[in-house]
């Protein structure tokens, strides 16, 4: 059931704009002031075995500045490895083009090259070490793997008399 009104949600929301087409690109026509426009959703199957609706696409700007489309990201935890693997679609650029930034469990990546530029800030849920990342880049995917922290339980513990 929730699967269900999970996609009927999402179809609702993207079906608006698709039955006049006028409205989708009134003021965003791709030129040289705004810069193109990509919008969408992937769906996913989460480790609870619940879908997962994410939603992609350029993000949005003040007008005048540069327009930067936001990538597929896709977050796998790794359990048995103990990592947190981010893979990220960013076709069209170099590896020299590629910053991330990891901060307070926030992975920061940013990319340009020419017209092309791309720009996602993607939370982790879990606790990682900051300082074992690792980056690859080929064929426009991006995979940056991360150790996760082993957390320590928090409280007292409280003995039984």
């Amino acid at each position: 059931m929730f699967f269900d009104n999970e996609i009927n949600r999402a179809f609702k929301r993207m079906s608006g704009s698709f039955f006049d087409t006028d409205d989708i690109f009134e003021g965003n026509r791709g030129n040289s002031e705004t810069g193109p426009y990509w919008y969408g959703y992937t769906l996913s199957i989460g480790p609870n075995g619940r879908p997962v609706l994410k939603e992609y696409g350029t993000d949005q700007k003040a007008p005048g500045q540069d327009l930067a489309r936001e990538p597929v990201v896709d977050t796998i935890v790794d359990e048995k490895n103990n990592t947190v693997k981010l893979i990220a679609e960013i076709p069209g650029v170099e590896k020299t083009d590629i910053q991330i930034v990891v901060d307070n469990k926030v992975v920061d990546i940013s990319a340009a090259r020419d017209k092309t530029r791309y720009h996602a800030r993607v939370p982790i849920k879990r606790r990682i070490d900051e300082n074992s990342a690792k980056a690859s880049y080929k064929n426009g995917i991006l995979q940056l793997v991360f150790e996760l922290v082993a957390e320590k339980p928090t409280g007292t513990k409280v003995e039984v008399e």
